[in-house]
């Protein structure tokens, strides 16, 4: 009867022992399948950024007139505003306002076309363009940040068109700058989309989205030092200037521009570090609300 009970206690703990090994087996099983569908999920959604990313730059190369306006803007930006201000009020600065002004009028081309270029928001909710994507099973996030960088295309083409310019105006920066500006590109558009979305998340007219594309950058452009020095400023310009986003991701630019130069502290304004939080906290929090408003509207319809 001892040796049956021992018998039977070894079966069970044998049992006990399998049933042990198959939850563990399950368990991997399990995890393994939260592993894949993890990767899985971001593979989809990283395909539908660069998708949207890409569809925004074929219709921007297939566009004469959107190529014309990438090259051309530089020319009126730069050439004519930029190269009368240096010419009459460049002198007693104590620094060389050639390379100041080219540094902003970069970054002010990549803040001004990538928000004008999200007005595509609203061709596409006519054509109903939004509310396929809508229904596709991607993050709302994705389908904003891809439109925003699609749209980034339009600026890096506009900043080579300053970079020409400039040239011809005797301006230059060296290979090193260009690239940590390149580099620092996708942050300063997704700020620059971020706070557009807010804008055009609601907005479905033509012609209301154009003029609010204006009116998001053309005061950046002015207060946030992209052309004209904004140490000195007061009382609301003072105000006014530390809350645009433009101005500390200018501010960021120039500070790996200048960096070990003499001129360094009488241009740059914050530290880096000051900056990249500033501009990280700005982009998260207008990208949350212009994503829900970009949302609810195309629900709402």
């Amino acid at each position: 009867m001892n040796t049956a009970v021992a018998r039977d206690a070894g079966n069970v703990a044998k049992t006990k022992e399998e049933v042990l090994e198959k939850i563990e087996v399950m368990k991997s099983n399990i995890a393994e399948a939260g592993v894949k569908k993890g990767k899985s999920k971001i593979a989809r959604e990283a395909n539908a950024i660069l998708t949207i990313i890409a569809r925004d730059v074929l219709l921007g190369l297939k566009s004469p007139g959107m190529l014309v306006m990438y090259f051309g803007m530089p020319l009126i930006m730069m050439g004519m505003i930029g190269g009368n201000l240096a010419q009459n009020m460049a002198g007693g600065l104590g620094f060389e306002f050639g390379t100041f002004m080219l540094v902003g009028m970069l970054i002010n081309m990549l803040f001004m076309v990538t928000s004008m270029g999200l007005t595509s928001l609203v061709d596409d909710h006519e054509t109903d363009f939004t509310q396929e994507m809508m229904i596709s099973p991607v993050s709302r996030y994705s389908i904003v940040i891809g439109k925003i960088l699609g749209s980034a295309f339009g600026g890096i083409l506009s900043m080579i068109g300053t970079c020409i310019v400039g040239l011809f105006m005797g301006y230059t920066l060296t290979l090193s700058q260009w690239l940590a500006i390149l580099a620092l590109s996708p942050l300063i558009c997704l700020s620059a989309g971020a706070l557009a979305m807010i804008i055009f998340g609601v907005i479905k007219s033509n012609k209301l989205a154009n003029l609010a594309a204006m009116l998001i950058v053309m005061p950046q452009m002015f207060l946030s030092g992209a052309i004209i020095p904004i140490a000195n400023s007061t009382g609301i310009l003072y105000v006014l200037s530390r809350c645009m986003p433009m101005t500390y991701c200018l501010d960021l630019v120039r500070s790996v521009v200048y960096a070990g130069s003499p001129e360094y502290d009488s241009i740059v304004l914050f530290n880096p570090v000051l900056n990249c939080v500033v501009i990280v906290g700005l982009t998260a929090v207008c990208l949350a609300v212009g994503t829900y408003l970009f949302a609810r509207s195309e629900k709402d319809r």
